[in-house]
């Protein structure tokens, strides 16, 4: 059991106007730097630390700068959902403040205030839970030429952006880094993790959505898609079984796609508070897929943001944190 600390009355470096690209944190064992999260072991062997970098990526694929503040805002959000769905399954917060964390997290508190958590360690089922209560992205794409999604037959008929006739659970692969995720279809991820568990992923992903876009649109927002990632920890009641809960982050403009409500008209894109913006700038740059190393081809240069963009999809994170939290 960890003993929280007494408040620090020490001054850190204003970092909110920074961008933290990568976390420093010597005596902390780095696991892994993933797109966007750095996560560390720590002296409980029973958590992690996460840290949410400003890093951000596109169709797989980290650009070279980030967006200021961008994990901070990431991990609030994660907080108030985690805290809003908790009654419909687990998940693995334990907590985000840190006098509460082990006591080698309290001299990095410069770095890991607002974007650290420190979470249970579980055991992550590789694949990425999708479900999609609107037809856009590579969904649509899928469908203009099969009338399916993920293998998913569909109505005939439906025009883009358009509410499907109930939410679709549409698994992809789990890819590693740098290389990108598959759509497959639930079959093939019941291939994957088994029947059972892939069943009580897709109906508790279902039931989040659900939940999350009906109360999304109360704010003036809709959520579109949104992705969930789950793990599996021992149940306490019985140790020879595991107990399914949700992990990684939730709810997010990384994870989801979220579409002001005001002007919606389906039919065509929608304008968006995630990460579409700068996909759609990526993409009018001359980015496709295959073509990772920068605008003038240079080997590793990495694609870099330009300024207004950057300041942009900051103003689109911060206003969906704002539009989704606010009393």
């Amino acid at each position: 059991m960890m003993v929280p600390r007494a408040r620090s009355q020490a001054i850190f470096l204003d970092s909110s106007t920074m961008t933290l690209l990568q976390s420093n944190l010597p005596g902390f064992q780095l696991l892994s730097r993933g797109k966007v999260r750095d996560v560390y072991n720590t002296s409980s062997p029973e958590h992690l630390l996460f840290v949410a970098s400003d890093r951000i990526s596109a169709y797989d694929v980290i650009l070279k700068n980030g967006i200021p503040d961008k994990g901070k805002l990431l991990t609030q959000l994660s907080l108030f959902w985690f805290k809003k769905l908790s009654n419909i399954i687990p998940n693995h917060l334990v907590t985000a403040d840190i006098n509460e964390m082990p006591p080698e997290a309290w001299k990095y508190e410069d770095q890991l205030k607002d974007r650290a958590m420190l979470v249970r360690k579980a055991q992550v089922v590789p694949i990425e839970a999708i479900v999609r209560g609107y037809i856009t992205g590579s969904a649509w794409s899928e469908y203009k030429k099969t009338t399916t999604v993920h293998g998913i037959p569909l109505p005939a008929g439906l025009i883009e952006s358009q509410k499907l006739p109930q939410p679709i659970f549409t698994p992809s692969t789990k890819a590693e880094q740098g290389e990108h995720d598959e759509n497959i279809s639930p079959d093939k991820a019941a291939q994957l993790i088994g029947l059972n568990l892939c069943e009580q992923i897709s109906k508790v992903a279902l039931e989040l959505y659900t939940v999350a876009a009906d109360y999304a649109k109360t704010r003036g927002v809709i959520l579109a898609d949104t992705k969930f990632e789950f793990g599996l920890i021992p149940d306490e009641e019985d140790n020879t079984k595991t107990k399914l809960i949700l992990v990684d982050e939730v709810l997010t403009p990384d994870s989801s796609r979220y579409w002001p409500l005001e002007g919606y008209k389906p039919g065509g894109p929608q304008p968006s508070f995630d990460k579409q913006y700068l996909r759609d700038w990526l993409v009018a740059s001359g980015f496709r897929k295959g073509l990772e190393s920068g605008p003038e081809g240079k080997e590793n240069e990495g694609w870099l943001i330009d300024e207004d963009v950057v300041e942009g999809t900051r103003k689109r994170y911060a206003e969906a944190l704002e539009l989704l939290t606010k009393r």
